[in-house]
């Protein structure tokens, strides 16, 4: 901690080799993060510099109250929402209820992997992506992503019951896919 705490300081007196020290000390995992938000993995890595650019400028400002990775996924996820706020992604849908309805077998969740979800998240529209990651992942309200995001609360909501009804079309269909597949291997 007392170590962590001096790479900080010497982070924010510009020492270089501090900063490269912090930067690999992170840069794995908040990738990841940012590979979250972004389409690809090159707008991951743009997103990544960016946010360790912004990290290096405002490190002064860091103030050892709460977790250091914390403040620094903070600027991850905030340098990927400028991204999507000036690309004005996000679309409202049509009415939430329509998708309330609609369920997932617990033998098909029982089956898919964390990384087969990853991906299937990956494959979502921009727009969807975002408002799920940030509800799900990030544990934001929807009223907090409407102030993120600069759009309506219902446009959050609907985005959110979109991106979940892809989501269970996509794990319903890989897996019907794959259940007849394996029957046929028996």
């Amino acid at each position: 901690m007392e170590d962590l705490k001096n790479i900080v300081e010497a982070c924010a007196s510009g020492d270089v080799r501090a900063q490269e020290k912090l930067y690999k000390m992170f840069a794995p995992k908040m990738y990841g993060v940012c590979l979250r938000y972004a389409k690809d993995a090159t707008e991951a890595e743009d997103n990544l510099q960016d946010g360790f650019f912004k990290v290096f400028t405002n490190i002064k400002g860091f103030r050892h109250e709460g977790s250091l990775e914390g403040w620094i996924r903070r600027i991850m996820v905030n340098v990927s929402l400028e991204k999507y706020r000036k690309q004005n992604m996000l679309h409202p849908v049509e009415d939430v209820s329509i998708y309330d309805s609609q369920h997932i077998s617990e033998d098909i969740l029982d089956k898919i992997s964390a990384k087969e979800l990853i991906e299937l998240i990956h494959q979502l529209p921009p727009r969807y992506r975002m408002v799920f990651n940030l509800f799900v992942m990030e544990g934001l309200s929807h009223q907090q992503i409407s102030e993120e995001m600069q759009i309506t609360v219902g446009t959050s909501k609907s985005n959110l019951a979109r991106a979940r009804d892809i989501l269970k079309r996509k794990v319903t269909e890989l897996y019907k896919v794959v259940g007849t597949n394996e029957n046929y291997s028996a």
